[in-house]
């Protein structure tokens, strides 16, 4: 179990998570959502004693990670990927985290074959593509065979074989009783995999609740209505007690309704239906309403087919990211960086 209670990081006078309480239980998938900036990662980093609270306590399992004697065995993380060292074959890289945690050498080999890399264990890590790196990651999550899981964005670079059996390996830690808590943007993914959610927003708590509640507090629900008997419809509607908003494509959208009660209504009037369907919001659009006042980092405009990207700024306006203000604090500017470095074999006058 993950424990956070009044948990809050300061850089300067930036508060990147505030006062954050929450608890992680074991037995279900727990998703961790939030816009960039919101301060996921430094959540993250703070379970894991990379980062030091500027107030606040974090604990596993009852204990500060710096407690624990044999961390990898309470807790199994995937933060970054790319943290590997490419020179290092996929079985040495694990064995060499095997050795340095005390845990036996037979675990590299089980969880190369959970992972599915056990034909290029023997393969140097550099040559590795984003999705065998994510694999080899979470290889080194599992290795310690720990009760307590955490994910950063697992999913990244990962083909939808790898989305389905990543998806499946969480749901199956969850049902053998241990904490599984994950970080993704794809809110497609996070809708079939986590069962309970915790969302943030510029370093505060949002909402923890279930998938289910959380969905419909933040969302709305309509059943979408389609009939070639368009007016009579509206009239027996109406006169039913309920509220007909016309959607724009010919069909009806009754935000009171009961698809059972509304089909019976029309067969008593023996009105013909083309359409009569159960609207429900999807996860994103629901995380979308919540958090809408909480993103930092805001796209303006949208590209005109044709048009050179950035065309719609104003003449002499500075991109996204030039300006000091327009990146978190401490990051270089990257735009101004690129805009004034040549390619190596660039020659003069071309």
């Amino acid at each position: 179990m993950i424990e956070l209670q009044g948990l809050t990081k300061r850089y300067g006078d930036k508060t990147a998570v505030d006062r954050l309480t929450f608890t992680v239980r074991p037995g279900v998938v727990t998703g961790f959502l939030g816009p960039n900036g919101a301060g996921k990662s430094t959540t993250m980093r703070m379970l894991l004693g990379l980062d030091t609270p500027t107030s606040g306590d974090v604990r596993i399992d009852g204990r500060h990670y710096t407690q624990l004697s044999e961390p990898m065995k309470h807790i199994g993380a995937l933060l970054d990927a790319k943290a590997i060292h490419g020179g290092r074959t996929a079985y040495n890289h694990l064995l060499c985290i095997a050795q340095s945690n005390r845990i036996p050498r037979r675990r590299v080999d089980e969880v190369l074959e959970t992972v599915g890399l056990t034909a290029v264990a023997k393969k140097r890590s550099k040559g590795f593509s984003l999705g065998m790196g994510q694999r080899l990651g979470i290889a080194g999550a599992l290795l310690g065979d720990p009760e307590i899981l955490m994910f950063d964005e697992p999913v990244n670079g990962l083909d939808p074989e790898g989305i389905h059996w990543i998806r499946n390996l969480m749901k199956g830690l969850a049902a053998q009783g241990r904490t599984v808590f994950v970080s993704s943007h794809l809110m497609s993914e996070m809708a079939l995999t986590a069962e309970h959610l915790i969302v943030i927003g510029r370093g505060r708590l949002l909402a923890d609740t279930s998938m289910a509640d959380f969905i419909e507090k933040n969302s709305r629900s309509f059943v979408r209505v389609r009939t070639p008997q368009r007016e009579r419809f509206k009239d027996v509607a109406h006169a039913a007690g309920h509220t007909v908003v016309e959607a724009g494509d010919g069909a009806f959208e009754i935000q009171d309704g009961d698809c059972a009660k509304l089909g019976e209504l029309a067969a008593q009037h023996q009105l013909v239906l083309h359409e009569l369907s159960p609207q429900r919001a999807s996860l994103e659009e629901a995380f979308m309403q919540l958090t809408a006042e909480s993103v930092e980092y805001h796209a303006h405009g949208a590209v005109t087919p044709g048009a050179p990207v950035g065309a719609g700024a104003p003449q002499g306006a500075a991109a996204p990211g030039d300006q000091p203000g327009d990146q978190p604090a401490g990051q270089p500017q990257w735009g101004a960086q690129w805009a004034a470095k040549k390619p190596k074999n660039q020659k003069k006058g071309r």
